[in-house]
């Protein structure tokens, strides 16, 4: 989404070049730099929403795209600001958060010093620039010339979302310079107000976590040539022209016209029906006016649809229990025969049927395979980690599927099934509980709006045979779908300062709880480990399961359980706390916590 807080991505950019003969500073290591002048003040802007003002972050969401016309580089901040070259030595490397950059952009929380800040975003602008160039050989010499000419102008695109920016490098629209050769979105989704992040991506689909690194190992040297005051010819270039792209517009267009094809080209496929959305104050509020009203449906009761990055209603997240109760008391407040959710960028989104049944986590995830499974018989769904026994059961015996569990991380979830597709086996869905679902013939995007359009096809296929039909057409798919009684994720930390550690890292502490674990689970005659896993240690039991496993990014030890009843998970967390007690830095103070409930 963009730009109105730590978190949310409201402007997306699109940039060509003007071709002039001046050049900005060339960097070593086959780099270039963009001209950082018109990628405009990170920090300072200010916004008033529902007559309360704060202090927001200005964020951008660029795109750049070569030509031999004219050259527009994006932005959406206070125009005329300059590079502000800085002494300060940055660690650009410890803003890598996965295939993702995360930071703190906004001060005024303790312990959280900003390190994500208008000189570190510009020099990491650059260096995508810079990287996007090395990978564009082809056509170097014009990517080159727009990148580095004075006199950049720009194209804003306004309130988007993360799936858009992907998607801008696909679209075909001379008229609005699409596609695109790049794009950069900056969210950091539901995290606090003073975090923000950048996501990037090509028309090949999101960076991975290599990438990632090339680009903050070139920013940091851009950075530190910046310090030196390097910079000064980016200082003089002329000032460029602004101009806006409504591409949310273009891109909705293409939802609609997916939700009509399924429904014989019918107008307004779905008038009649009353859908509720909620976005949480993130960027998501754009689907109820141009993809829910243009196909018919009623929207009265939708909720918290403006943004606004202090999240004042809940969490903008369908994994979050108030976020989820919120969505499900409109559908009922209303009756509604259908409740939407999206998260903050709207990469991830839920479900609630008419009669307040969440469809998220596992439920979405056996919805979307059922339909997937429908049009491509026999196909492998790829999942996270932490997916029910009762959702293989689901996909492999009732719908005729094949499940791959594999590691936590949509990323991870989404490169696995093209991996898959390469070698033969045949997969069109990859998706995570937390509910980010990525589809083949969407280009292996992970696209909230695109998956609860998947849910709408349905629905409006489904009423040309009968008018009459709300969601329980949804919910049937998911009938037999097999659910644990008791379902918890509890988190164990590392002290990462505890003398157990004897100056290791907490990864290879958290390895060595693991196969501590795994060696004492084979010693009981009760437990059995899962025969193919991905991830920690995935054991089956009294009738249920639990997974403990490494977290991606942080010193902590996730473990899941799920059981048909309490006691089940009790006897499945007893088994976990004799192995890893003998591991005085891990804090198993939640763990006991729960055993004694």
């Amino acid at each position: 989404m963009a730009a109105l807080s730590g978190k949310i991505i409201q402007n997306a950019f699109l940039a060509q070049h003007r071709p002039q003969a001046r050049h900005s500073t060339r960097y070593p290591s086959d780099f270039c730099a963009l001209d950082t002048r018109s990628v405009h003040s990170f920090q300072e802007c200010r916004l008033r929403l529902a007559g309360t003002s704060a202090k927001w972050l200005n964020t951008i969401s660029t795109a750049w795209i070569s030509s031999s016309k004219q050259a527009y580089i994006s932005c959406n901040a206070a125009q005329g600001s300059s590079v502000v070259p800085s002494s300060a030595k940055v660690d650009f490397l410890k803003l890598q958060n996965g295939s993702d950059i995360r930071g703190v952009a906004v001060g005024g929380v303790e312990g959280e010093p900003v390190n994500l800040t208008e000189p570190v975003t510009e020099a990491i602008a650059s260096a995508f620039a810079a990287w996007l160039l090395n990978k564009k050989k082809a056509d170097g010499w014009r990517l080159t010339l727009g990148i580095t000419t004075a006199g950049h102008d720009v194209l804003q695109f306004g309130l988007a979302s993360t799936p858009a920016m992907f998607n801008s490098t696909l679209t075909e629209d001379e008229i609005n310079h699409c596609p695109v050769d790049g794009a950069i979105m900056i969210t950091a989704s539901h995290l606090p107000y003073n975090r923000n992040g950048l996501k990037f991506f090509t028309s090949a689909g999101g960076l991975n976590k290599a990438d990632i690194k090339d680009i903050l190992e070139r920013a940091s040297r851009i950075y530190e040539d910046s310090s030196h005051g390097s910079t000064q010819e980016l200082e003089q270039a002329s000032k460029g022209e602004v101009s806006n792209v409504d591409y949310m517009s273009i891109y909705a267009s293409d939802l609609v016209k997916a939700v009509r094809k399924s429904a014989g080209n019918k107008e307004k496929p779905l008038e009649g029906l009353h859908i509720v959305v909620d976005a949480g104050n993130g960027a998501g509020g754009f689907f109820v006016d141009k993809v829910l009203k243009p196909l018919g449906a009623i929207t009265t009761g939708s909720q918290f649809l403006e943004p606004d990055g202090m999240f004042p209603n809940h969490i903008p997240n369908p994994e979050d229990k108030t976020a989820m109760k919120a969505i499900t008391q409109a559908v009922a407040d209303n009756k509604a025969d259908l409740g939407i959710i999206f998260d903050t960028d709207v990469d991830r989104s839920a479900a609630v049927d008419s009669s307040g049944r969440e469809l998220n986590r596992n439920r979405l995830i056996a919805l979307m395979s059922a339909i997937v499974l429908e049009e491509h018989p026999g196909t492998t769904i790829v999942t996270d980690s932490v997916t029910s026994d009762g959702l293989t059961t689901f996909i492999e015996n009732k719908l005729g599927g094949k499940h791959h569990r594999f590691k936590r991380g949509y990323k991870n979830v989404i490169d696995e099934a093209i991996r898959l597709n390469t070698i033969g086996e045949e997969s069109h869905l990859a998706m995570e509980t937390s509910g980010h679902g990525a589809l083949k013939e969407n280009h292996w995007l992970d696209d909230g709006a695109y998956l609860m359009v998947k849910l709408l096809n349905k629905l409006a296929a489904a009423r040309i045979l009968n008018p009459n039909v709300g969601s329980k057409v949804l919910t049937d798919l998911v009938e037999g779908l097999e659910e644990a009684s008791v379902t918890v994720e509890i988190r164990l930390k590392i002290d990462q300062n505890h003398a157990d550690l004897k100056g290791g890292s907490f990864r290879d502490y958290g390895e060595a709880v693991l196969k501590h674990l795994e060696n004492a689970i084979s010693k009981d005659e009760y437990l059995c480990k899962a025969p193919k896993n991905y991830e920690g240690v995935r054991v089956s039991g009294y009738g249920g399961w639990f997974l403990l496993r490494l977290s991606l990014h942080d010193p902590v030890l996730p473990l899941n359980i799920e059981a048909p009843s309490k006691d089940d998970a009790i006897k499945l967390g007893l088994a976990v706390l004799t192995a890893v007690s003998e591991f005085p830095a891990l804090d198993i103070t939640a763990l006991n916590k729960f055993l004694q409930q």
